[in-house]
């Protein structure tokens, strides 16, 4: 897997203070994306357990309320397990801080794909839907376009129909 950023403490995605990584490569092209470069799965830098071992001591500190993973394409790093073994190990170290993450796949279509789910399963939010460029709104939180969803995974998931939350 390659990566383009990470940012150790990111007030713009998501609620609170939230370590961040900005995944490479991603196959959904969507007009108007605002990481066009990272739709190049070789953009940037590659993964490593020393990135690995930085991230998560980012996540570590106590104002760090969780963690966000955008791209590029999240749920299409599927060249190694990198990303899947990053999410396990938040969720291992430190159980109470959420991940939140970002794919241009609707969240009913990742259900029956087993590969996406052993990610999915991990992420407490999911931010769902290609961006839309004539859906475009500034107005609304963690989003850009008025076709994707904030949905509460754990949540969804108990109750086997998607759950929206109001943000």
């Amino acid at each position: 897997m390659n990566y383009s950023e990470i940012r150790k403490f990111d007030v713009t995605n998501g609620p609170g203070v939230r370590t961040t990584i900005f995944v490479s490569g991603c196959t959904h092209k969507c007009e108007g994306c605002f990481n066009e470069e990272l739709q190049d799965f070789n953009y940037g830098n590659k993964w490593t357990k020393n990135e690995e071992n930085e991230f998560i001591s980012y996540v570590s500190d106590p104002v760090v309320v969780g963690v966000n993973i955008l791209g590029g394409e999240p749920l299409q790093q599927n060249m190694d397990s990198c990303l899947l073994n990053l999410l396990k190990r938040i969720k291992e170290e430190y159980p109470d801080k959420s991940i939140w993450l970002w794919t241009g796949y609707v969240f009913e279509d990742i259900l029956d794909n087993k590969e996406k789910m052993d990610i999915i399963k991990l992420v407490d939010i999911l931010v769902d839907g290609k961006f839309e460029i004539d859906k475009r709104n500034l107005k609304l939180k963690y989003r850009g376009s008025e076709n994707q969803r904030v949905i509460d995974v754990k949540k969804s998931l108990e109750q086997g129909e998607t759950f929206q939350l109001n943000v």
